[in-house]
């Protein structure tokens, strides 16, 4: 700390106090004036010291520096009081805002002007005491305070809070009328409380209102609209915006400015603009802020382009910009979802060194080893979170127990739980669906029913990411009166089925041709306001094709038409098998020539299915039309498409197209199956010696 002399004058310690860059320095400057013997502060020097310690961190000062003022008996300027007042404001200290206001006489031996009848006016407002501020706003008039500009700024900043936009707008009007003149601020807190709550088309009429007034925008209104535009993901507005921006002479972009462009474009995956809003802004010789450089990283690793974020990080280094720990962690995460293992552990490293791990940089290092299939790593890195007792979260056991789980160590993941909650630690119900549903694809329903009571015991709310894999392992394991069970204790405990849910069901219940069952769940979804996906259909049709009700599908599938619905191809599909199964090729080849008609395309299963059907039939000169079609409408045949028509050629006769057919499949690289290999030596042994092919 500066050695002060002495005798000090407070001109001396004015300009120390100026050259002091640290507010705490500062102030530790200026206690130490206060403590040598003959010396008193005046005026300037209190209200150079309360501006540098405004912030809510050093506020407490603030409030010991007024009692200083106090004991001093200082005689001050109303600018001092509102320092102190807006210093209260900004920290939300209404309270002690009106205690000041009401002692200023006693304290800073002035009287209360309009500036700090406006100052306590927007302490109540920031503390969001709004009605407390609207009986203040009324008492000016009994004490002959007449509002100003300022005044009726703060009334609009209450209209905006109280979301009354309408009465905002109306103030505006009337402060119009009375050739009162709002300013920027005036329009900027509109425009601001309307983009906020999403009505952008109204900020868009107050803002285009400025330029009828004669009145320019400033760049925070621009900044506010851009930003409102591309959170809302409407690119051609927030764009249109910025052309008016730099296209007009009096207001020019700002850093904030260029951080909102590049963080909306790349949010909406426009990375090549972002990058070109970098470039301008270097140009320009416009400073960029961590902001700046950590919107980009976190842009460009989403979308997989590392080494541009890498280009990134080096230029920030290179231009000593402070690297903060989200930055590192956007980075971190676009190494693991990239794949380059040795580039994360090696900025693992470094963050290290730097001090900059946190609980989120653990989770992205585990989730991204896991995804990468590095067990052992993630595992690593897991004991070491542990060891230095950093504390996970719910979300780390999330990461650990699905990472386990997915990569087949489903017991460590259990033991991972078990020792969790021994332990205390809060689990959510991620990791509990992880391990419900490795439990339930092993055909382990029991012990999967017993996590999810477990849950229930420990206050973690049930979710269908839960339930859905426990219904789906019991109708796997053909448990469906279990599954109805388990259904309905979802319901009582208050976690809705979703259509999922009820999918699940549908299908095992066709499966086991309880199709009335199924019928009643699709009711009871309809009952209930859930509308049944073509999922639900598809399902149900292919349980009663399955189960050879084709009349019944084929109702179905009148019912799906009647509801205004358009079955995909999928549905299509389905149908089609049914229709060739039973033996309806007619109506098959219908349906088939309809696609096109409904906008729903054939694809190469489609072509499989139908061929399929035809040469069951016999229908080999039809079959060989759609394999034409197939080809004409640039579908590359598959060794299903191979085996079907060799099959079907042999089944005709037609032994030695089939043969030339299976040399074609060998030419286009497609390798024959035991499947190919059986049809063709049956259809050789059927015919004789291989001499007669020729």
């Amino acid at each position: 700390m500066v050695e002060l002399p002495n005798p000090l004058s407070a001109r001396q310690l004015f300009k120390l106090l100026k050259a002091e860059k640290s507010p705490k320095s500062a102030l530790a400057l200026f206690d130490s004036a206060s403590r040598q013997p003959g010396y008193t502060h005046s005026p300037h020097i209190f209200l150079l010291i309360l501006r540098r310690i405004s912030d809510p961190k050093l506020v407490v000062h603030v409030t010991r520096i007024v009692e200083l003022i106090k004991t001093q008996k200082c005689k001050c300027t109303e600018d001092v009081v509102l320092t102190v007042l807006k210093a209260y404001a900004k920290s939300k200290m209404p309270n002690e805002a009106l205690d000041c206001f009401q002692k200023m006489e006693e304290i800073f031996g002035c009287k209360p002007g309009i500036r700090s009848y406006n100052a306590l006016l927007n302490a109540f407002i920031e503390a969001n005491l709004l009605d407390k501020a609207e009986s203040f706003l009324a008492y000016f008039e009994t004490v002959g305070i007449l509002p100003n500009l300022q005044t009726y700024n703060i009334l609009i900043k209450i209209s905006v809070k109280k979301r009354q936009f309408v009465e905002a707008k109306g103030l505006l009007d009337w402060m119009w009328s009375k050739d009162l003149k709002p300013d920027v601020y005036s329009y900027g807190t509109v425009i601001n409380g309307m983009v906020k709550s999403g009505d952008l088309a109204s900020a868009l009429e107050v803002f285009d209102e400025m330029f009828e007034r004669g009145l320019v925008p400033d760049v925070m209104c621009y900044n506010i609209m851009i930003d409102g535009f591309f959170k809302r993901g409407d690119y051609v507005q927030g764009k249109e915006i910025w052309e008016r921006l730099v296209k007009g002479s009096c207001v020019y972009p700002n850093v904030v400015t260029y951080n909102v462009m590049i963080n909306g474009l790349c949010k909406m995956g426009r990375f090549d603009e972002s990058l070109e809003m970098w470039e301008r802004m270097k140009k320009n010789e416009c400073e960029m802020d961590l902001f700046t450089y950590s919107s980009l990283i976190c842009g460009l690793c989403d979308v997989g382009n590392v080494d541009g974020a890498v280009e990134v990080y080096k230029e920030m280094v290179k231009r000593s910009v402070v690297v903060d720990v989200v930055t590192y962690n956007a980075l971190l995460n676009g190494f693991c979802r990239a794949g380059k293992i040795k580039e994360s552990f090696e900025l693992w490293v470094m963050m290290g060194k730097e001090n900059c791990h946190n609980v989120v940089s653990y989770n992205i290092f585990i989730r991204g080893l896991f995804e990468n299939r590095k067990v052992e790593e993630a595992i690593s890195v897991w004991e070491l979170l542990r060891r230095r007792g950093s504390g996970a979260d719910s979300t780390t056991y999330g990461v650990l127990i699905h990472g386990l789980c997915k990569n087949g160590h489903l017991n460590k993941a259990l033991k991972i739980l078990k020792e969790a909650k021994d332990g205390g630690d809060k689990m959510d119900a991620f990791a509990y669906s992880s391990i419900v549903d490795g439990l339930s694809k092993q055909g382990r329903v029991d012990e999967a029913l017993g996590i999810v009571h477990q849950m229930d015991k420990y206050g973690c709310e049930l979710s269908p990411h839960v339930c859905n894999p426990l219904i789906n392992g019991f109708v796997r394991a053909s448990k469906l009166e279990e599954a109805i069970c388990f259904f309905r204790e979802m319901e009582s405990k208050g976690c809705s089925p979703t259509v999922v849910s009820y999918n699940t069901l549908i299908n095992g219940l066709c499966k086991a041709e309880r199709f009335s069952d199924a019928y009643s769940f699709v009711k009871e979804m309809l009952e209930k306001d859930w509308k049944p996906d073509m999922i639900t259909y598809s399902l149900l049709m292919d349980g009663l094709c399955q189960g050879k009700k084709i009349d019944m599908a084929l109702n179905l599938w009148h019912q799906v038409l009647v509801k205004g619905l358009e079955p995909d191809v999928t549905m299509h599909n389905i149908l089609m098998h049914g229709l060739c199964s039973a033996g309806k090729i007619e109506d098959a080849l219908l349906l088939y020539s309809n696609m096109k008609q409904s906008n729903c395309l054939p694809n190469l299963v489609t072509h499989n299915t139908l061929m399929d059907g035809l040469y069951k039939a016999r229908e080999c000169e039809m079959a060989s039309v759609i394999w034409a079609c197939m080809i004409k409408n640039g579908f590359q045949p598959d060794i299903i498409s191979y085996n079907i028509t060799i099959k079907g050629l042999c089944s005709c006769g037609r032994i030695s197209d089939g043969i030339a057919l299976f040399d074609d499949a060998l030419k286009h690289g497609i390798l024959p199956t035991s499947i190919t290999w059986y049809i063709l030596v049956r259809a050789v042994l059927k015919l004789g010696p291989l001499d007669s092919l020729s």
